[in-house]
């Protein structure tokens, strides 16, 4: 995702944005993913094929889960009525993707390409 150039406002509204968008997964997450209550069972939940660690796959398909329930109308777009507090420009589910693949990277604090528990609990970086 490019941030515009030389507009700090901007740049400060859509990180914001992306916040409250990452609290909707954990409120939209507990609804029908089950609520998990600690890094162990986070890493249980997302690690699909059982290795121990995270991939961005696995991260991703975890994470995209509440975009996709906040898409109310199923069009691939977050409108501002879908979005947390009702207003801001829409964001396309492959922004938010590409965003999440970004922060995936940012918490793979050893770049192996993977999240261990260490990892996921971490405050994000």
């Amino acid at each position: 995702m490019r941030f515009p150039t030389g507009n700090a406002s901007a740049k400060r509204r859509l990180v914001r944005r992306f916040a409250c968008l990452g609290l909707a997964v954990g409120v939209l997450g507990t609804t029908a993913q089950a609520q998990v209550t600690d890094t162990g069972s986070y890493l249980q939940r997302m690690d699909t094929d059982g290795d121990g660690r995270v991939s961005v796959e696995e991260y991703v398909q975890w994470l995209l889960y509440a975009f996709d329930r906040m898409d109310r109308n199923g069009d691939g777009v977050l409108s501002a009525d879908e979005l947390p507090g009702g207003k801001g420009p829409p964001i396309t589910r492959e922004q938010q993707r590409q965003t999440l693949i970004q922060r995936f990277h940012k918490q793979d604090a050893n770049g192996d390409g993977y999240l261990s528990a260490r990892e996921l609990a971490a405050p994000p970086r």
